[in-house]
């Protein structure tokens, strides 16, 4: 059986390309996989591309794992394996002539739409299985993940020092922990997002993180889901909240109002135009109002 060295290849995702931690612990979780699989079949070193032919079908045919599942735990395999190579040459990696094609359905966003998205808005008071005094900060992490179209783990690994004193803009580390800017344009929230970091620099160090739990440590994604979760339940929203659904939003309420795709890609943090290309296709609102302003057989009338 390969001896597959989990800890070290996530510590030099981690280290070294800065990954995030959920993108850690699916990396984890798929080289566990295959190592349960390789144990099952008696594999051992070196692999070859039969094995890897064989775990791809055992995936699809076994385990009945859905197309974009294969395609993942296939992408961090080859990772691994090549990662693993470049330390070890003697152990060569066994997708040298692999070529798997795994065909995913594509799948539209799923943005909050308007009338939600006002109903959340309102809903500034009311249990979202936050303290009280969380409930507040529960709102205004919406309202900027609204605004700014920002990834959950982006917004919770902020640091007090990441916003600029008027809290109008924040230096924001994405994928790759490749840095960009990203801008509070709504002069409300602003003020909103001004207070809360001045009363948090009145408490800890700039260092310190931005948004705390109701221990006083950093706000875990994972909590912030479940805050979303229970205000779904409360308002009757479904499928309920969740960070990536106002990302959504955000990026395409903004293809809505007619900014530019290129802007909205330097928002995201998109490195391919195409990948911002989708929310173009989303946008049935902006092109329901546009054939209702034009309304060409009232034209035809006339």
């Amino acid at each position: 059986m390969p001896h597959l060295d989990h800890t070290a290849f996530v510590t030099a995702c981690r280290d070294e390309r800065g990954v995030g931690n959920h993108t850690l612990r699916a990396y984890a979780q798929d080289l566990r996989t295959f190592a349960r699989f390789t144990k099952e079949y008696h594999l051992a070193d070196p692999l070859s591309k039969d094995d890897i032919l064989a775990y791809h079908s055992h995936l699809r045919d076994e385990l009945h794992a859905k197309p974009a599942s294969i395609e993942r735990r296939l992408v961090t395999l080859k990772s691994y394996f090549a990662w693993r190579a470049d330390r070890n040459s003697a152990l060569p990696s066994p997708f040298a002539d692999v070529r798997i094609s795994v065909r995913i359905p594509r799948r539209l966003p799923r943005p909050v739409d308007r009338e939600t998205l006002k109903a959340v808005l309102q809903s500034e008071t009311g249990p979202t299985g936050a303290q009280p005094a969380d409930q507040e900060v529960t709102i205004l992490m919406i309202k900027l993940l609204i605004v700014t179209g920002l990834r959950i783990s982006e917004l919770t690994t902020l640091k007090i020092c990441d916003v600029t004193a008027d809290a109008s803009q924040m230096i924001v580390r994405g994928k790759g922990n490749k840095e960009r800017m990203v801008f509070v344009p709504n002069a409300e929230l602003q003020e909103m997002f001004r207070r809360y970091c001045a009363d948090r620099v009145r408490h800890d160090s700039l260092k310190s993180p931005l948004f705390l739990n109701a221990v006083g440590r950093r706000l875990r994604s994972q909590t912030f889901r479940k805050r979303l979760r229970v205000l779904s339940h409360r308002l009757g929203i479904t499928p309920h909240l969740t960070p990536h659904r106002f990302r959504h939003s955000a990026a395409t309420l903004l293809i809505e109002e007619g900014t530019d795709i290129r802007m909205v890609q330097a928002l995201l943090g998109h490195a391919s135009l195409r990948t911002t290309e989708i929310y173009v296709r989303v946008s049935n609102h902006a092109l329901r109002r546009a054939l209702e302003r034009a309304d060409i057989l009232d034209v035809l009338r006339h």
